[in-house]
């Protein structure tokens, strides 16, 4: 694994990071964008980690079904906070 894609993965976690703290700054109150928005992001984040510090890139197989299993335990997670919501 090189450095430079150790460091764009770093660039990226930090970029990332930077964009949920200022969207927790100002929309807190946003309910479920807000809860939906972070999801993703930690979702984005995650792939991220598996990928590049992981090294899943090399083994497409594997990370189709991290990606997979990710997914579908965000979907659950979303599905959870809306639950009370529908009721």
């Amino acid at each position: 694994m090189t450095t430079s894609i150790l460091t764009r993965a770093l660039i990226l976690l930090i970029s990332l990071s930077f964009v949920t703290t200022v969207f927790a700054g100002v929309l807190p109150e946003a309910g479920p964008v807000f809860v939906l928005t972070v999801l993703v992001l930690s979702g984005l984040k995650a792939r991220v980690i598996l990928s590049d510090y992981l090294g899943l890139r090399a083994a497409p197989s594997f990370q189709g079904g991290f990606t997979a299993f990710l997914v579908g335990f965000l979907g659950v997670a979303a599905l959870i906070y809306a639950l009370p919501l529908a009721m």
